[in-house]
């Protein structure tokens, strides 16, 4: 032990020569409540408290939190190490309560423990009060590895965390095969069997997704012929969820060539054949939709509405708009009355040739033949029309849209957004924001930093802080874009001493502003001739910049605090 606090101290003196020098670091004695000189001697509480300032309290503050170095311990031995498990993780204090629970769960992975029992006790000594949402965002975020994942879920159930029915292993299943860890996600399917609970639809579709995605069809064919395992039937509904997932991920040959070679073993349906069809729609190849239309008459399936909508979605994609519209024009007299679907499909063609006269008449048919548009209709018709920059039209269909108590999703606000901020006023944009909010849809941080660097470069300041404001109240914190765009923002219509307040809070926040920023405002600064407050400014910037470099060798080195 001797050893190890001879080899740790070195560490220290080494550091401190290095060029990340940092005033948190001015000595290697400023960790320490005493000089290393006078190991043997124990320091009294004035002295520690005329030699430490708060910065170096910080400091070994987070290294106590890091280190099994008891703050209590006596100066002969203080480096006391235990060797019993237990004792060992009651020796680790609390992370401090600026972390989040999934983070201060995480965080004991990071200890190295040793052992299963170390890692669970240390979990337990946590103190967070565990639901399914937080163990979700413990397995799905951060880089636990499968093993730490694995464990830290079966901790969760050990300790009544969670219930063990499928909405809890549905969590784990899906962060294993999202970074594909295969191996411990079959582990979860056996314990599932193990504890008798059976696969449903849902859960099986992420499963075989997950092989999918990484390009492992054999592997997901081959689960598919064990559902029976894990307690699914191998039947239609688990064929088309296969098939679903290899045509997603535009594996579509590979789910046609199964389909035929289970052809009789395993019954179909209309929808087995719609799922074929629309994967090769997406790649436009016309030919093999037509061969699947003919099995699909052949086995006396009659063709839907989705049916259609696949044939001519993939006319269009071929560049046959003329035979999708001849399609079109004869599905009632084929006993199929166009619906939403179809409707999308022709929209859908038309905007692909630029032809917009095109695409709202159908839109306009839609609503003659009391086909209600959807989600899709809109999503189309405005993305369409904000990319050739017929803002007046879209913001038309937007308001339709609302008016249809159709609420546009998260991502959508954001791709009308995306657009507007490139070129133009901020005016349109601001519409759309204000109308989204109004009606309860939840705004993207991505949404937010469009808007207010938009609103920083035409200078307006007074909506640029209140957007700001609007944003912290959703929810969301802000980091160094967002703090660059409100001084910009400030920089373009001369207010300098906020914009000098703005950069100073982000300094302290441990934010530092790139260098065109802090030039911008230091180049003003220094032309109405307050040096001064540049200088003032310019010695805070050098203390971040060195900080931040400080932390970067910190970090790169596995100290992350």
């Amino acid at each position: 032990m001797a050893f190890q606090s001879r080899r740790f101290i070195g560490f220290l003196e080494r550091f401190n020569r290095t060029r990340y020098h940092s005033h948190y670091l001015s000595s290697p004695t400023s960790f320490f409540p005493f000089p290393f000189s006078t190991l043997d001697d124990k320091p009294s509480p004035n002295h520690i408290k005329n030699e430490i300032n708060p910065k170096e309290r910080f400091v070994l503050d987070q290294l106590s939190e890091l280190l099994p170095i008891p703050r209590n311990s006596s100066a002969p031995n203080p480096f006391r190490y235990s060797e019993n498990p237990t004792k060992q993780v009651a020796e680790f204090r609390a992370v401090d309560g600026f972390l989040l629970p999934e983070e201060k769960l995480r965080g004991v992975f990071l200890q190295k423990l040793k052992g299963k029992t170390a890692i669970e006790q240390a979990l337990t000594n946590v103190g967070i009060e565990l639901s399914l949402d937080i163990v979700a965002r413990v397995v799905n975020t951060g880089n636990l590895g499968g093993e730490a994942m694995v464990m830290f879920f079966n901790w969760a159930i050990k300790n009544l965390a969670i219930t063990k029915d499928i909405n809890g292993y549905r969590v784990i299943i899906k962060a294993l095969g999202r970074r594909n860890f295969f191996k411990f996600m079959t582990e979860i399917l056996r314990d599932m069997r193990t504890e008798g609970v059976s696969l449903d639809l849902e859960t099986l579709s992420i499963v075989l997704d997950s092989f999918v995605r990484a390009h492992r069809v054999s592997k997901a064919i081959q689960m598919f012929g064990n559902v029976e395992e894990f307690g699914l039937k191998c039947n239609t509904e688990c064929l088309n969820v296969l098939l679903q997932c290899m045509c997603h991920r535009s594996h579509v040959s590979a789910a046609n060539s199964f389909l035929n070679s289970v052809k009789g073993k395993i019954p179909f349906d209309v929808m087995t054949y719609n799922i074929i069809i629309g994967g090769w729609s997406k790649l436009g190849r016309v030919s093999e939709i037509e061969s699947v239309l003919k099995a699909m008459l052949v086995d006396g399936f009659s063709p839907d509405c989705s049916t259609f909508s696949y044939l001519i979605e993939g006319l269009g994609r071929a560049g046959r708009i003329d035979d999708a519209v001849e399609i079109f024009e004869h599905m009632k007299d084929k006993g199929c009355v166009p619906d939403t679907g179809t409707y999308n499909a022709m929209i859908f063609n038309s905007i692909s040739i630029g032809d917009f006269e095109g695409c709202m008449k159908y839109y306009k048919s839609m609503l003659s033949n009391n086909s209600d548009p959807d989600v899709i209709t809109y999503t189309t018709l405005i993305s369409a029309l904000l990319k050739a920059r017929k803002v007046a039209d879209a913001l038309e269909l937007f308001d339709e849209m609302l008016s249809r108590s159709l609420i546009p999703c998260t991502g959508t606000v954001t791709s009308f957004l995306e657009p507007l901020c490139s070129y133009g006023p901020p005016h349109a944009a601001m519409m759309i924001y204000k109308k989204a909010r109004k009606v309860g849809c939840r705004i993207s941080l991505s949404a937010y930093k469009l808007l207010l660097m938009r609103l920083s470069r035409f200078g307006k300041c007074g909506m640029l802080l209140n957007m700001w404001d609007e944003m912290q109240e959703c929810g969301y914190s802000s980091d160094m874009e967002v703090y660059e765009h409100v001084i910009n923002g400030l920089c373009n219509i001369g207010q300098l001493e906020n914009a000098v307040l703005v950069m100073e809070e982000s300094l302290r926040k441990g934010f530092c502003p790139s260098r065109l920023i802090y030039s911008k405002l230091n180049n003003k600064l220094l032309a109405l001739n307050k040096v001064e407050r540049a200088y003032k400014l310019y010695l805070k910037i050098k203390d971040a910049r060195r900080d931040e470099n400080a932390r970067r060798y910190w970090r790169a080195n596995g100290w992350h605090f």
